[in-house]
């Protein structure tokens, strides 16, 4: 609902904003967005394709290792890794001073070095992060193929890199597909990064617009743009889903490896360990050192403060949406109606829509219903209130609960779907009611994916950023919020330790994710 309260109060809003951005920035924001959008998802796809095919189809050396370090960088969150490099490769930087030392080089006019704080610096810094995405489903869809198929091509003639090119790269092509559509509408989602960048997108003109110039109803006109670019990634990313299932689902035995040569091993290896460690271990080393040479025991005590904010959240979102998941995931096992599919579909929406275009709708939702509830208050005699739903966390508890419902949605069902269906009719053989049923048997099994669920909705909304900046009652701050804001400032090191909170956090979903892999 709060989506459709936006889509029509940007069609309904005054047009004399909207049309001034139009003939002036707005076209180059449109073209900033696609550009990304484009640069984000060609380098993600080079990252992840040719990480996952090095790992499946090649003798590299530390292949067990590589294959869970290169899932690392999912817990960096993208402004904190555009952060770190801007600090380290700017003028100032380390890595210039180094180099003048070294050179003798004394203003920026004596040698060239690259600007990291553009377009393709944005690009950069988003592929590294959101690689995993393509690497983890596309080396899914490699260990999944049948075997048979790649011996039928080999029988045929083929060595085993054409095999690779034109019999087992082209049958991952719905998984690479469906992971690079999760790349892009990340890419079009991230709101720290490009602000950070100064490089202007959607996300950062509905912000502009809201907060800048006051304007709901153009930003609400802003964010409908930005939700039709996502609509057309949905429709794309169910669109190449469908030819899943002209897929192989048949795991075979044994793999013959492409065996590479003293020169392949050095240059795959090169890339598999450059990705990990520009994604994540130096990210996280410069956060150590920030960490240990400005924390203080002042920091500590706003840390806690902060801290205790996003724990708060993160707790309330978690259980609802878990709690919700759970109740259609088993209305859904339970009913035999054709309809019943259909509250599971609409809440899983939400994981598509921006958070900037959510906290947009929840404003244009909730703002005009606590006006309502002042002026009835007021009506009957009472008191008016004050902002309860838009002023409060409940706004921000309710955007991250639409966000995030899909990712406990498709825990939970996955959990459901490997309960046997004679469990469901066995204990009323028993005489034991459907409470009882539930109760004693159904949710004892689901517990391990309850918890699942639980753990990766807790750690997306602690990373969360634009709906609790947008969204967030006055002088509330998470850790996300708090660590943007030193970023901004241009003061990380004050938040460092926060930081490493965060990507701590961001790691419990990655090792549960690289468990599961490893049972299948």
């Amino acid at each position: 609902m709060p989506v459709v309260v936006m889509l029509v109060g940007g069609v309904s809003a005054s047009t004399q904003l909207f049309v001034h951005l139009w003939q002036t920035v707005l076209p180059s924001y449109l073209e900033n967005t696609l550009l990304l959008a484009f640069w984000v998802v060609l380098l993600a796809l080079v990252f992840g394709v040719f990480s996952a095919a090095i790992i499946t189809q090649t003798n590299i050396v530390f292949k067990q290792q590589l294959r869970w370090l290169l899932l690392l960088p999912l817990a960096m969150p993208a402004y904190l890794v555009a952060y770190l490099y801007t600090d380290l490769f700017d003028y100032a930087g380390p890595v210039q001073r180094a180099l003048r030392g070294w050179f003798d080089w004394q203003s920026p006019n004596d040698y060239w070095f690259f600007d990291i704080r553009t377009l393709p610096g944005a690009a950069l810094m988003l592929a590294l992060v959101l690689f995993p995405y393509i690497y983890m489903l596309t080396r899914g869809a490699f260990e999944q193929q049948d075997q048979n198929l790649i011996r039928a091509s080999r029988l045929l003639g083929l060595t085993a890199k054409q095999s690779f090119f034109k019999v087992a790269l082209p049958l991952a092509r719905p998984a690479i597909a469906v992971s690079a559509s999760l790349v892009l509408m990340e890419t079009l989602a991230d709101f720290a990064t490009v602000q950070y960048f100064s490089v202007n997108t959607l996300t950062t003109a509905i912000y502009d617009t809201w907060l800048g110039y006051g304007d709901l109803g153009a930003a609400n006109a802003l964010a409908s743009i930005l939700m039709l670019l996502v609509l057309f990634v949905v429709l794309a990313e169910q669109r190449s889903r469908a030819g899943l299932r002209h897929q192989s689902a048949r795991p075979n035995s044994k793999r013959e490896l492409i065996q590479l040569s003293f020169s392949q091993q050095l240059i795959a290896s090169i890339f598999c360990w450059a990705l990990v460690i520009l994604g994540f271990l130096l990210p996280i080393t410069l956060l150590i050192i920030m960490a240990v040479q400005y924390s203080d025991f002042a920091q500590l005590s706003a840390l806690l403060s902060t801290g205790i904010n996003s724990l708060k959240v993160s707790v309330f979102a978690a259980t609802i949406a878990v709690v919700i998941a759970l109740s259609l995931g088993l209305y859904q096992r339970l009913h035999n109606d054709k309809y019943r599919q259909v509250p599971q579909l609409i809440s899983g929406f939400g994981y598509a829509v921006p958070g900037t275009v959510l906290a947009m709708a929840m404003l244009s939702t909730l703002g005009p219903l606590d006006h309502w509830i002042n002026d009835a208050a007021e009506f009957i005699g009472f008191g008016a209130p004050g902002l309860i739903l838009s002023g409060s966390l409940f706004a921000i508890v309710f955007a991250l609960v639409v966000r995030f419902s899909a990712i406990a949605n498709g825990t939970i069902t996955s959990g459901i779907k490997q309960i046997p269906r004679s469990l469901d009719y066995a204990p009323a053989t028993l005489g034991v009611n459907l409470r009882g049923s539930l109760t004693k048997v159904h949710l004892p099994i689901l517990t391990p994916a309850i918890l699942v669920a639980w753990l990766l909705v807790f750690v997306e909304a602690m990373k969360e950023l634009p709906a609790v900046l947008l969204l967030r009652p006055f002088n509330f701050e998470t850790l996300s919020s708090q660590i943007y804001q030193l970023i901004s400032d241009e003061v990380l090191e004050q938040g460092a330790l926060g930081a490493i909170l965060i990507v701590l956090f961001g790691l419990l979903p990655i090792v549960l994710l690289n468990k599961s892999k490893e049972k299948v």
